[in-house]
């Protein structure tokens, strides 16, 4: 069984849509994830048990996705000392606002690094930048996936100018 490094967890089944682009860029980079649906409300004692055998096996980070003024990442940061990156999701009254202000806001000690409200593929590709730091090729993958991204932006760029230039 492959080691895992990213775990994604998230606090309903309805969350899915969402954080799956956090999985579909892990494996973009090879990096080994997993995905489980555990609240810190509804189930907290899986949640303790899940971080607790996760840190056994050495994942390396945590992103947790939640909405409406749910804390699951604040949760997992308060029983971990691995990094934890929020994802806080959209619905609700007040449409990801309470949600985000509840990932963001978190006591002295207890970080939480937050990304947009339904920005799961940025938590993963943060996961991925700190796992580069100690991972020379995971480094070398997402230079090039930078340089790819800015080539394509060119070609557009290039493509517009043509297409709307002055006579």
């Amino acid at each position: 069984m492959e080691k895992i490094q990213v775990a994604i967890i998230m606090g309903s089944d309805s969350d899915l849509e969402v954080m799956r682009k956090a999985a579909e860029a892990l494996q973009e980079f090879k990096v080994a994830y997993e995905i489980r649906v555990l609240s810190a409300h509804r189930t907290p004692l899986a949640l303790e048990k899940y971080l607790r055998e996760a840190e056994e096996r050495d994942c390396r980070a945590f992103i947790c996705g939640a909405g409406m003024a749910a804390h699951l990442a604040g949760a997992v940061a308060a029983r971990t000392v691995r990094p934890v990156i929020g994802v806080p999701l959209a619905g609700g009254i007040m449409d990801g606002l309470d949600s985000l202000l509840s990932t963001v806001q978190m006591p002295s000690g207890m970080p939480v690094a937050t990304v947009a409200v339904g920005g799961a593929r940025n938590a993963a590709m943060l996961a991925v930048q700190m796992l580069a730091l100690s991972d020379e090729k995971l480094r070398k993958a997402l230079v090039a996936q930078r340089e790819k991204a800015a080539a394509k932006l060119a070609e557009k760029d290039a493509e517009i100018a043509r297409r709307y230039a002055q006579e």
